[in-house]
């Protein structure tokens, strides 16, 4: 009778850890359900202001590249824009600089304006506008639904028995964390495109325009009369370089013809 209350005693123990066990697995499970729902209800929530990333692409030719460049910087002061970068490049006889600027989206509009007045004619001159709305609203809401889930995986922890148990859900937890941050950074990453909208300006100046065809023909005469001095200095250094071979070449040349003659002389 003793061995028979003990054996029962002793299953409904292990029953009792199994269905605990089970239940902490059925609620961890669980927590993953909602995360789904709220991320595929995104698009249904969809804000009524969208979220546009605007951009200028600018390139012009300018007469006077010091004039041009004030211009863009009063431009850009003038309507609270940040002058990004500034750069200048000189490549096959003409002069170029560029700026990029980051200028509050509000003001985009002005400020392309200002710049393109007086402007006759564009190379180059694109302007467009990338609705990021839903993409927006989809990292967002995955944010909401991360950091629920964080919540709820934190309510887990507290109440783990097993030091297995609690080192299962910190391992969850920091995956999650790590999510929410990748997700947070590229959500500040969109606000500040759409926040902060991008004109890149090219002006140049070609070289040719700067002087009169006299002066331009007599450079190139100087330019070709240099040259061919230049030429004929490196073929004589080069001959200089090759004085040793030169000098054998003479001797063979020397002996050569001495043996010819007297072959000559031996046959008359």
């Amino acid at each position: 009778m003793k061995s028979l209350l003990y054996a029962l005693s002793l299953l409904t123990l292990l029953s009792c850890k199994e269905n605990a066990s089970q239940s902490y697995e059925s609620e961890a499970v669980a927590l993953e359900a909602p995360v789904a729902d709220k991320v595929a209800s995104a698009p249904e929530r969809m804000a009524d202001t969208q979220k546009i990333i605007r951009t200028a692409d600018l390139r012009f030719e300018s007469s006077d590249m010091a004039a041009t460049a004030k211009k863009i910087k009063t431009s850009a002061s003038k309507y609270s824009a940040q002058v990004q970068s500034d750069s200048e490049n000189n490549n096959d006889g003409s002069v170029s600089r560029t700026f990029t600027l980051r200028v509050p989206s509000k003001n985009f509009d002005a400020l392309v304006s200002d710049i393109a007045s007086g402007v006759s004619y564009f190379d180059r001159r694109e302007i467009s506008a990338q609705d990021v709305t839903e993409e927006y609203i989809d990292v967002e809401a995955r944010i909401k639904a991360k950091k629920s889930l964080e919540a709820r995986y934190l309510e887990l922890l507290k109440k783990a028995n097993k030091v297995s148990e609690m080192l299962e859900i910190e391992k969850q937890l920091a995956e999650i964390r790590e999510e929410i941050e990748v997700q947070e950074g590229h959500l500040r990453y969109i606000q500040s495109r759409i926040s902060m909208s991008t004109v890149t300006v090219q002006f140049y100046k070609e070289a040719a325009h700067e002087g009169g065809a006299t002066v331009s023909y007599f450079s190139k005469i100087g330019n070709a009369i240099a040259s061919g001095f230049n030429t004929l200095s490196t073929l004589f250094i080069g001959l200089v370089y090759l004085w040793p071979f030169i000098i054998i070449f003479v001797i063979a040349f020397i002996l050569v013809r001495r043996r010819i003659r007297k072959k000559k002389n031996k046959t008359l």
